[in-house]
């Protein structure tokens, strides 16, 4: 059987991958940041493994997963967990900052570190759904941006670091998404939150799953999808 780790599967992007991998019956681990979600995720996914650690504290990951039971080989790991907060340079705090960097580029990083021993023994997959965000950075983006292009930069150097082992990366650049990470932004930026003028996160769940089941003798590396309205 198939096994996925997922970040994100709450909401959004990651809610819509998590069902339509549960549907067709594939083994699924879900992360989440602590007890009471895990038990609402698991809810959620009847079957579904939960896995807790905070992608807000990266460094206490290493120690929440040995203290858990991780799996002995993984297939994909679907890093879609993600956080924003807008702003003008002039104005966002160190706080800010972090925040998103630990979130966005860090804990994906260590997450990476500590489960690629799995993904080598299956010859998994890696993708990173990252933004739009992370290809070009607007006003009020900078730190949201900043994680993003990190993350692009962590995924191409994941690339080329672990194709001897037979490991894939992708990164998915979504267009904007309903999704509650949307509401938020929209907040911030002062306008109407309109989902006639968003994708669908089943739409953008389709693009990643086309990546995912690509056929070994290939790898889609870099992906952009954007509304199509």
């Amino acid at each position: 059987m198939t096994t996925h780790l997922i970040t994100g599967a709450g909401s959004g992007i990651g809610a819509a991958v998590a069902r339509r991998l549960h549907a067709r019956g594939d083994d699924l681990i879900l992360l989440a940041r602590d007890a009471g979600r895990a038990k609402e995720l698991a809810e959620l996914h009847p079957g579904a493994r939960t896995l807790v650690g905070d992608l807000a504290n990266p460094d206490r990951l290493s120690w929440a997963f040995s203290h858990q039971e991780l799996p002995d080989r993984l297939d994909t790991l679907l890093h879609i967990a993600g956080i924003v907060d807008l702003g003008p340079v002039g104005e966002l705090t160190t706080k800010a900052w972090r925040a998103q960097l630990d979130v966005n580029l860090v804990a994906p990083a260590e997450l990476t570190r500590l489960l690629l021993p799995q993904l080598r023994v299956s010859q998994g997959h890696v993708v990173f759904v990252n933004s739009g965000a992370g290809l070009h950075a607007n006003a009020d983006w900078s730190a949201y941006a900043a994680s993003k292009h990190g993350l692009r930069a962590l995924a191409d150097a994941l690339r080329a670091e672990e194709r001897p082992h037979g490991v894939r990366v992708t990164s998915v650049y979504p267009g904007r998404t309903a999704s509650p990470m949307q509401v938020k932004v929209h907040q911030q930026e002062g306008k109407e939150y309109d989902t006639s003028r968003l994708m669908d996160p089943e739409s953008v769940a389709t693009t990643i799953l086309t990546a995912v089941d690509l056929p070994r003798d290939a790898e889609i590396q870099d992906l952009t999808v954007r509304p199509g309205h």
